[in-house]
């Protein structure tokens, strides 16, 4: 398993010696619309760790976080996660070679490293494979002309420590960019006081877990995670419409402890690689030609090393997974039309394997997912319509993909699926601006859900023997989708309201009340709306306010079960912050994250009620020359609570008594950091 720390480690001390700014693109435009909302300089403002989990969950009312340990989350975006959203890197795909979810797609690029992002809710994008309900487009900072760069130091709580530095630089025929980070932290504390190991320390007093998932006693001060990174870009306008763009990028973690699961990452590998070609005004027909050629690779082995119940035999869990992808799409005008077609392809492969003690186990349990590839080829098209103060969106997509599994004893799959939109936006006057829509949409399942075997288990008669969890037989997911929203600007702000009303054709679903092939398809409905908006009080003085609700539920009970909530639909959320600019060189801010009790969920697959909560951030930052220094504290008050349920989807500590609930992983307690960064 080739590790590339050296070259990390290389380009940080060089990067840290050069220094960068923030960087912007000035040639697009990435200002939300009535359909999307950006998230826009997470590079210059999210300065508190590299985890974009936590800082799209600060930001977005829509949006909550999976917790699963210090860094490396998940999110949870309309009720949705996993393959039910789509996540691009620059247009890439990466997908996580976990199949527990410890390295999800967001947890591949680090926060210092992204411009901004756009969320498209909703099944109206026909470019990316698998956008069912949403996607999360992240794009990151790009070369400038000049020279320019910043360096961040950064430390905080719980012996938080980071480093990072970027340096652009070239004119107008080359441009470069190279970015470096490193930073690692202890286990942080609950507002209870409960580190990493106290919070299993709790559940095993009560009885609740066993013993043997604990951290050994020589590995009860690891720090939570060590992780680096190195992004290098180079733009090169070959003539004065043409671009050749390349990057590179590498995400290096080393041991990161997952409490509320059986296994720690020892460590988790990834590696980007991109190349885009763009044409502009090549003809009537060619108004913008653009190929992207892409490879994403990740490797990520678990392992019992650090707990009790590794200390006499240790079981790695190692995976990889691969996706190479192409898109070649052309943009041109006709009339009052602007029309975009295009062809997508890509190739994943995803292969997994059990090991003891370092020796992979007989062949007949060595495989949890065995050599899967899953290769989609897509045709679409988009047409843009303007009719005066009516503009009209539609899409259309053909997918034909297959899967094949290396297994004999697992059978391939074929899918395919027509889907497409149409959607329109009215300007009713220079204030005012409405938009609804139509779509349908579609996703197929991944490997795990397929054909993923668990790892051998003693039974009582002292056989070994493994089950497979994944269901071969599963249909592709569609969704049909209705979506209205609403768009006002005032003299001194806005309000944005928008709604949705999903139909998902085959939703899969886990059954935990099955000993095999525990994923389901049922036909579920999902539903809610988000009210956002911002008020200027002042020149000085400004408010941000969101508030966000959905629900859902099945059309009938799993197979086995009398429920029909749907998991993983989070209860009503409220943003809020306000911001001060007491001159042009200090901003304070105050944030207030509130959610409802989460009280509605599916209980029969491992999903527990869980308490409301409030919590109250502060940040101030001063800018003096070329230094910016921003101090802040998280969670104010310690309040002790948790934000992700436990939907047994997801592999987690288990109780010594079925009917007890599974450990739930509470939040950081009041966490204060600093940072300070330096400009030229």
């Amino acid at each position: 398993m080739l590790r590339k720390k050296g070259l990390i480690a290389l380009s940080m001390v060089c990067a840290s010696t050069l220094m960068a700014e923030t960087l912007t693109i000035d040639d697009i435009d990435v200002n939300a619309s009535i359909k999307t909302e950006v998230i826009k300089d997470i590079h210059g403002e999210d300065v508190k760790s590299a985890d974009l989990a936590e800082a799209l969950f600060k930001q977005s009312p829509s949006i909550f976080i999976v917790r699963r340990s210090g860094i490396a989350n998940d999110v949870i975006l309309r009720g949705m996660k996993k393959d039910n959203i789509a996540v691009t890197i620059d247009g890439t795909k990466v997908c996580g070679a976990c199949p527990n979810r410890m390295d999800p797609p967001v947890s591949h690029v680090l926060t210092n490293n992204i411009d901004y992002i756009t969320l498209q809710e909703g099944p109206f994008d026909v470019e990316t494979f698998g956008a069912l309900s949403a996607d999360v487009k992240i794009k990151t900072v790009e070369p400038t002309t000049g020279f320019h760069g910043d360096l961040n130091l950064g430390m905080g709580s719980w012996g938080y420590q980071k480093a990072a530095a970027m340096i652009s630089g070239g004119n107008d025929t080359i441009k470069f960019l190279l970015s470096a980070s490193t930073e690692s932290s202890e286990q942080y504390e609950d507002g209870d006081g409960n580190d990493f190991v106290g919070q299993i320390q709790r559940e095993i007093d009560a009885g609740k877990v066993s013993p043997v998932f604990q951290f050994q006693e020589k590995y009860k001060d690891m720090d939570a995670y060590e992780k680096n990174t190195l992004m290098g870009k180079l733009f090169w306008r070959i003539a004065n419409n043409q671009e050749l763009k390349l990057s590179y990028t590498a995400n290096r973690s080393d041991d990161v402890l997952y409490p509320s699961s059986k296994m720690d990452a020892i460590y988790d590998d990834s590696d980007i690689y991109n190349l885009e070609y763009v044409a502009k005004n090549l003809g009537n027909y060619a108004k913008e030609l653009t190929l992207q050629l892409y490879r994403t690779e990740v490797e990520h082995p678990m392992s019992t090393m650090y707990r009790v119940k590794g200390a006499s035999s240790e079981l790695t869990h190692a995976l990889t997974t691969q996706v190479d992808g192409a898109k070649l799409k052309n943009s041109f005008d006709v009339a009052n039309h602007t029309l975009t077609v295009g062809v997508d392809y890509s190739l994943r492969n995803w292969d997994g394997g059990y090991y003891k003690d370092g020796v992979a186990l007989a062949p007949k349990y060595f495989h949890s997912i065995w050599d899967v590839d899953t290769k989609n080829v897509a045709l679409f098209v988009k047409d843009k319509i303007a009719l005066g103060q009516l503009t009209l969106d539609l899409g259309l997509r053909y997918d034909d993909t297959s899967i094949e599994v290396a297994n004999p004893a697992q059978p391939d799959n074929d899918y395919e699926d027509l889907s497409g939109y149409i959607s329109g936006t009215y300007q009713m006057d220079a204030d005012t601006e409405l938009f609804a829509g139509f779509g349908r949409s579609s996703r197929v399942p991944d490997a795990k859900e397929l054909y993923w075997i668990s790892s051998p288990m003693k039974k009582p008669d002292g056989s070994v023997a493994a089950m497979t969890i994944g269901t071969p037989t599963l249909d592709q997911t569609v969704n049909y989708e209705f979506d209205v929203a609403v768009k006002k600007q005032f003299e001194n702000g806005d309000v944005k309201f928008k709604a949705f009303y999903s139909m998902l054709e085959d939703f899969i679903a886990y059954n935990a009340t099955k000993k095999m092939n525990r994923y389901e398809n049922v036909d579920a409905t999902v539903y809610g709306f988000e009210l956002s908006g911002t008020y200027f009080a002042t020149d000085a003085l400004s408010l941000e306010y969101g508030v966000a609700y959905q629900r859902g539920k099945k059309d009938d009970p799993l197979e086995g079960e009398r429920g029909t909530n749907m998991p993983e639909i989070p209860p009503l959320k409220v943003t809020s912050a306000v911001n001060y600019a007491w001159d042009d060189t200090l901003n304070l801010r105050a944030e207030f994250i509130a959610a409802d009790v989460w009280d509605e969920y599916d209980a029969e697959n491992g999903e527990q009620e869980i308490a409301g909560y409030g919590v109250v951030n502060l940040k101030a930052t001063k800018a003096y020359n070329n230094f910016e220094l921003t101090v802040g504290v998280d969670n104010l008050f310690d309040k002790t609570y948790a934000v992700s349920n436990t939907y047994k989807d997801l592999i987690l500590l288990p109780t010594a008594n079925p009917d007890d609930s599974i450990i739930l992983m509470n939040e950081p307690g009041r966490y204060i950091y600093a940072n300070l960064k330096y400009s030229f």
